[in-house]
């Protein structure tokens, strides 16, 4: 029979791979990106690998402040819809912009659309973004974890919860990275980074409204 500290265990393995999976903006948003503007694999996996860190270390401050400053769970879970809220309009915006500039680039004369792009501020913008967006599902494990375990079961589950969602990131943008064709987005020429965007934007709609 499965104690305590397995249970817990167990539970943040399977939210941190089940909400990652469920939620596309987590590997989205660095395929689309990585296709459109000619990243490498190298560049690509490192950038999920920072905005996934920034996305479990942002819920784990949250979960610490929750508990020390003695917040209650209605005043957490407005924090969170704020969160939340925040997160998916600026992924709703950052994708609108980017379809934006991706159709007047398109319609510019003497543009080599194939060409691979730097990478500017977009890794700090989606860092940026990654940091505000919620991980609902990490908080209440922080604050169950933190009265039945000790302060190595509280890390354990958060660094188990956070390995998971990592983990699902990473190898869900790798099989995606090699998997598709990589003329997918060529295809589109000149229209590329348009799609890059217009892809973004329906996953912050989907945060925003869905709760994706």
């Amino acid at each position: 029979m499965a104690t305590g500290p397995d249970v817990l265990i167990l539970t943040s393995l399977t939210a941190g791979l089940a909400h990652t999976l469920l939620g596309p903006d987590h590997y989205l948003p660095f395929v689309v990106l990585s296709k459109a503007r000619g990243w490498s694999y190298r560049k690509t996996f490192w950038i999920t690998l920072a905005c996934g860190l920034g996305h479990i270390l942002g819920a784990v401050l949250l979960g610490y402040l929750t508990l020390h400053l003695g917040f209650s769970l209605e005043k957490l879970n407005l924090v969170e819809s704020m969160r939340g809220n925040l997160a998916g309009w600026a992924v709703t915006i950052f994708g609108l912009f980017y379809l934006t500039w991706g159709l007047r680039l398109a319609f510019r004369k003497n543009v080599d659309i194939t060409s691979p792009a730097r990478t500017g501020l977009l890794p700090w913008a989606l860092f940026i973004i990654f940091i505000l967006g919620p991980c609902e599902l990490l908080i209440p494990i922080v604050i169950y974890s933190a009265p039945h375990q000790n302060l190595s079961g509280v890390l354990a589950a958060t660094s188990l919860f956070g390995a998971a969602t990592i983990s699902t990131m990473l190898a869900v943008v790798t099989v995606s990275y090699y998997g598709l064709n990589a003329l997918a987005f060529r295809r589109w020429g000149r229209f590329s980074h348009a799609l890059a965007g217009l892809v973004i934007m329906v996953c912050g709609i989907g945060i925003q409204f869905w709760r994706l």
